[in-house]
């Protein structure tokens, strides 16, 4: 079957503010030093999929900012914009309806634009099971991550270990544990860290929209029934942003699962979803101290700290365990275990009508 990769880009990446903004989100920055963060999905991809293949969703505000930073390296028509952020679940049922109206049937491959994978080519071969499994079955695949640490802040997948095929039944989805949990399911060896990596035919996961959120069906089917007419563009303006707003996980993937509809392929191929700046370690060596410095920056009796310089030089004194990022506009200075909580800032900032920080 024909192959598409579909890359999930319309986030805002709040949580590495002030580096991160609504017009260039985390998916736009070069936070390895090698390349921006959607060029490095774009080539993984195209391992197994035609670069002329691959569709990019991203919001309104990105669009041109996308066009610019993927230029030459995929077709421009296949930015598909979002009018509003309504979450996963709208983002694939649109990209799903796109390739059934304007191309044929084929096997989706669903990555977000923003996780870092040291070791490609152990990825790449972990998604020809998972494609092979999604062409022979009408299930839905995902990518499970063989859990290294017992992580908090990553959802888990429960699974039948017992399977001798690559991709097994998934038994569960399980939402991010504490600590003690966390280690109790490590213990087991039956869960894998969720990592946001779907794999299916465009045909099944539609049949399951209108099995399972008929309502969000609905919608995506006005949009289809536009497609390639006049007035799609009018259409997607008008139906989009009504879209009910849920996770694809939430809408189809949990109940599914239940269902014995489910399949993971668990795999170990240096994966990271660098979601905060207290992760920027999956990207940088630190230093003997346990620092991490990007940018002109200057440190003494400082350790296990993140700093970040864009301009002007950054000198930093007898601290320990802190994030500090200087742009232009702005300075953020947070304990690295409130890195999460960077995001808070964004939501105050809007808040208090400071657009110009956004």
């Amino acid at each position: 079957m024909q192959k598409y990769g579909v890359i999930m880009a319309g986030g805002g990446g709040t949580r590495f503010w002030p580096l991160s903004r609504q017009r260039t989100p985390k998916q736009l920055l070069n936070l390895s030093g090698r390349e921006l963060m959607i060029n490095e999905a774009i080539d993984r991809l195209s391992y197994i999929v035609d670069k002329n293949n691959i569709f990019i969703l991203t919001n309104a505000a990105q669009v041109e900012s996308m066009l610019k930073a993927t230029k030459g390296r995929m077709n421009p028509k296949h930015i598909l914009s979002e009018p509003a952020s309504r979450n996963t679940a709208a983002c694939i049922g649109y990209a799903a309806m796109e390739i059934i109206k304007k191309y044929e049937d084929g096997i989706m491959i669903i990555t977000p634009s923003d996780a870092y994978i040291k070791e490609t080519d152990k990825f790449t071969r972990v998604l020809i099971e998972a494609v092979k499994s999604a062409e022979e079955q009408d299930k839905l695949v995902t990518i499970g991550i063989t859990p290294t640490f017992p992580a908090t802040g990553y959802g888990y997948i429960r699974y039948d270990k017992s399977q001798k095929t690559a991709a097994k039944t998934v038994v569960e989805f399980k939402e991010k544990p504490d600590e003690r949990t966390a280690k109790a399911y490590l213990a087991t060896g039956d869960y894998a860290w969720n990592s946001g990596i779907f794999i299916w035919k465009a045909s099944t996961i539609l049949h399951k929209f209108e099995q399972l959120i008929p309502d969000i069906y609905a919608d995506i089917c006005k949009i289809g029934d536009a497609m390639g007419k006049e007035k799609e563009y009018d259409v997607i303006r008008e139906v989009y942003p009504n879209i009910r707003k849920i996770s694809i996980d939430y809408a189809i993937m949990e109940t599914s699962a239940a269902n014995g509809d489910v399949l993971v392929v668990p795999g170990e191929f240096g994966w990271n979803d660098v979601g905060s700046w207290d992760m920027i370690g999956a990207l940088h060596e630190s230093d003997e101290n346990g620092n991490i410095t990007l940018g002109d920056t200057l440190t003494i009796n400082t350790t296990s700290s993140v700093i970040y310089s864009s301009q002007k030089l950054v000198a930093v004194i007898g601290v320990d365990n802190l994030v500090i990022v200087e742009t232009s506009d702005a300075i953020m200075v947070c304990n690295k275990e409130k890195a999460q909580d960077v995001k808070l800032i964004v939501d105050q900032l809007h808040a208090n009508g400071r657009k110009e920080l956004l």
